[in-house]
Parts: C-alpha cells; structure tokens; sequence
C-alpha cells in the first residue's frame, strides 16, 4: 500500500482533482493506522512491563491446614464437600472451607480427614471424554497433582461409600462435618443462615441446605455414628492468616488500593457511577484479581446513604459526594476498601466537617487495634478520644468492623478479641438521608504484634490529600 502511494505521489500533478482527493484520504488513512500500530506496540510493552505476577500457595501450605485441623480434632473422621459448580455465566469459586484445606477447584470433590493416622483422601468424580473436551480435565486426570495438592490418596468419587462404609460404620465413630451454613466469598455463614430463614418464610422453597442433606444423608447411611460439626475447629484455623496468606493479602491490598484510585481519578461532574466501577474493576483484572469481592457500592448524592447500594447507574452532580465500597479477590484472599470523596473535586464546608469526624473516628479505632483488645475495649478508647478532642460522633455506624479473608466478612467464633494474624475491616460512617450525604471510611489491616498495619494505605484518605489527586483528573 504504502509503495503504490508513493509510486503515485510521484506523477502527483498529473492526477485529476477528483483522484487527487481519493489518494490524499488514503494517505490520512494510512497515517491513522501507523499511528494506531505505534501506540498499541507501546501501550503492549507498558503492560507486559508493569504485569503483576500473583501471589501464590505453595504445596506444603494445604498440608499443613491439614494436619492442624486433624491435630485439633483429634478423632473420628473429617469429611468436607466441594462446591457442586454452578449453572450459567460467571468465574467458578471453590467452596471457601474446602479450598483452605485441598488447593483443589475440581467440583463435587470430597476430601476425607482421619486424625488417628493423618492420612487425607481425596475423592474425585470420573469426568467423560465430552466433559473433558468441553471443561478440561479434574485431578484425576493431571499427574502432577499428588504432588501439587500434596494429596497422595485421590480416587474416583464412585468409591467413597465403600470407602466409607469400611469407617464410618463403627458404633463409636464420629462424624465430623460442616454442619453449620457456609459461607461464600461475599456472605459470612451468618448471613448465609440470614437468607435460608427468609427463604423459608415462604413455604414453598423450604427446602433444606447441602450441608443438611448430607447430614442427613449420613445419619440414614451409618445410624451407629455420631454427627458433629466440625465448623468451629475451621473457624479457628481461618481466623488466623498464615504468612502465605499475609502476603497474598498485602498484594491485594495495594492493588485493589489502586483500583479505587483509578475510579476516583475517573470520576467528574456528568459521568455516571457504573464508569468508577469500570475503571475499578479493570484494575483488578489487570493485575491477576478473579475480579471484585463483592458487587461494587459506588453510590453518589443520595445513593452514599444506601450501605449496600449495587445499582451504580446514577448520573453524578456538581457538590455531590461520591462513596464507594469496593475490593478484589486475589488468590482467595478478599480485600475491603471504602473512600468518600467530592464529585466536583473540593469538598464543602459542612462535608468537610462530618468528614473530619468520621476520619478522626477510624484513626482512633487503628489507634486502638492490638492483641488481647476486644470490641467494647475499642469503642470504650473511641468515645474517650473523641471527647478528648470536643468530637461528638452521634449517629456513628459501623465499630470495630469484621474480619477479611476467604470471605470479604470471614468466620469468626465466638466473642472476637484481637489477635496476631487476624485482618481486619474498620468502617465507621455517618448518614444524613436528609441531606442526601453518606459518609464511610474502610480499610483493611492486619493485626502485628504491637498494633496493627493498614494493608491499603495507598489510597488517599486526608481530606487535602483527596483533593490533591482529584486536581490531577482531566476533563
């Protein structure tokens, strides 16, 4: 193409007017595409420069989970399920319990726990060779997964009631099973039972649970053996993070912290909530996430006092506050983040000042975090710093927030103190409905030996430092 231009170019003036116009718009054209060839060779080479290589497990970790959770139950048999799939669009995510235990994403596995021996058995259904071509191939068929599950024992599924049969028979025997409800990576096993109860209000879907199915299952299969719930044995493994886990979530951390700086930096006067989402979300993907936690809160003007607002498709105004809740799943680990910040890109008197005293509120509550403290022991230091500083925080929302991990609202047992290892999500907030002004800030930390450390410090939340991004934005 380029050849025939120039072969053109020169018997130029011999060209008729007419032809003269066709050759000059095929030139532009031409200048277009090499232009657009250039830039996409540069922007390729930023992305391969700044790619982000994930954090990852490494095969012993599983093994070890393992055996702490024989070593804490002691006896009996531990059997846990995996997630039977799902149906229609949408990234498949393994059963929260069962992934901390295998590593393994096949579906409608079953892993087998026998403390008196250490031993774990891992059981896997037969795919066939039209699953296989459409979906690929489960651990059955990789031979590297023994090794890569650090998982010796792994059968067809087809053999786990004779297998069982052989165990699970004995007068003494125990059962140890998920009893209580799951959770998954956007709801907390309480909020699991909240919507199995509300289904129930309507007696036409009170059907019973998977994990009450089984339980049931088990009791009709092996009436000798007694049935416990082997959930707050996990709970409590969960609850403290492994090193491997840290690390995972302190990449997390900076990457979903930038995602909300890109939707801040997107955000303006006209653009509509679903766009912060976008840029959000494309940050995450950019960098190895699965994609967000939970469905992403970007509320403007009226919408920042809904607190679990997913619609995102309002137009934002002038002297508007924008709010958004938003984290990614990296790896398994979940991440929390909430910012508030103007629409117009300076904060107003009245929102400066509801503003200062929601911020002064979380700073107290990080003051605060360290082993050994509880829940009432935070709000007891809150209340006294903020009287302290002539602060009357009433209406306040929120406290000492929720646990981080599996589940953006992770397990918790019992009464929670603090302790070394645990992370956690501190959200305080104000809402004036009123006055359509929403007020949240969120970060994760993770609990140290002295205090503890904000895991997604790298977006701004000084109301001067706000600002000063929002100034960069170009528009």
């Amino acid at each position: 193409m380029v050849f025939i231009l120039l072969r053109c170019n020169r018997n130029f003036n011999k060209l008729t007017s007419a032809e003269k116009l066709i050759l000059r718009k095929m030139e532009m054209k031409m200048k277009k595409r090499l232009w657009l060839l250039l830039l996409m060779l540069v922007f390729s080479g930023q992305i391969v420069a700044q790619a982000v290589i994930p954090a990852a497990y490494t095969p012993g970790e599983f093994e070890k989970r393992r055996l702490a959770l024989m070593k804490a139950v002691g006896q009996g048999l531990i059997i846990l399920f995996a997630s039977p799939g799902q149906t229609g669009a949408g990234h498949f995510r393994q059963d929260n319990d069962f992934f901390y235990f295998t590593g393994c994403e096949d579906t409608n596995a079953v892993l087998v726990m026998n403390p008196s021996t250490g031993d774990s058995f891992l059981f896997v259904p037969q795919k066939t060779e039209r699953e296989k071509m459409m979906e690929g191939g489960n651990s059955l068929d990789d031979p590297g997964a023994r090794d890569r599950l650090r998982l010796r024992n792994i059968y067809p599924v087809s053999y786990l009631d004779e297998f069982l049969a052989r165990l699970a028979g004995r007068q003494d025997q125990v059962l140890y099973l998920r009893l209580s409800p799951e959770d998954s990576v956007g709801e907390s096993r309480s909020e699991t039972a909240l919507f199995l109860a509300r289904r129930h209000r309507n007696p036409y879907n009170a059907q019973p649970s998977l994990n009450q199915f089984r339980a049931e299952r088990f009791r009709q299969l092996y009436p000798a053996a007694q049935l416990k719930d082997v959930t707050p044995f996990i709970d409590a493994l969960r609850m403290i993070k492994t090193e491997e886990e840290i690390a995972i979530l302190r990449q997390n951390g900076k990457i979903s912290a930038e995602a909300v700086k890109k939707a801040m930096l997107a955000s303006r006067p006209g653009a509509y909530e679903y766009e912060l989402e976008a840029a959000a979300v494309e940050v995450l993907l950019r960098n190895g996430c699965r994609g967000p936690a939970y469905p992403p809160i970007v509320g403007s003007g009226p919408n920042t006092c809904i607190q679990h607002y997913e619609k995102n498709n309002r137009r934002m105004e002038s002297g508007e506050l924008v709010l958004m809740d938003f984290g990614g799943d990296l790896n398994y680990m979940t991440m929390d983040i909430t910012r508030t910040w103007p629409v117009s890109g300076r904060f107003t008197e009245e929102q400066k000042k509801i503003y200062r005293v929601v911020l002064e509120v979380q700073k107290a509550c990080l003051e605060a975090f360290r082993p050994g403290v509880t829940s009432r022991d935070v709000q007891e230091y809150v209340a006294r710093k903020m009287k302290e500083k002539g602060i009357d925080p009433l209406g306040l929302r929120g406290g000492l927030g929720h646990l981080v991990g599996l589940s953006v609202h992770d397990v918790q047992s019992g009464e929670l103190v603090l302790q070394e290892g645990m992370v956690m999500a501190i959200e305080p907030a104000l809402y004036y409905p009123e006055r359509n002004l929403g007020i949240r800030i969120e970060d994760t930390v993770l609990i140290t030996k002295d205090g503890c450390e904000v895991l997604t410090s790298a977006v701004p939340k000084e109301i001067e430092e706000i600002e000063a991004l929002l100034a960069k934005r170009k528009f």
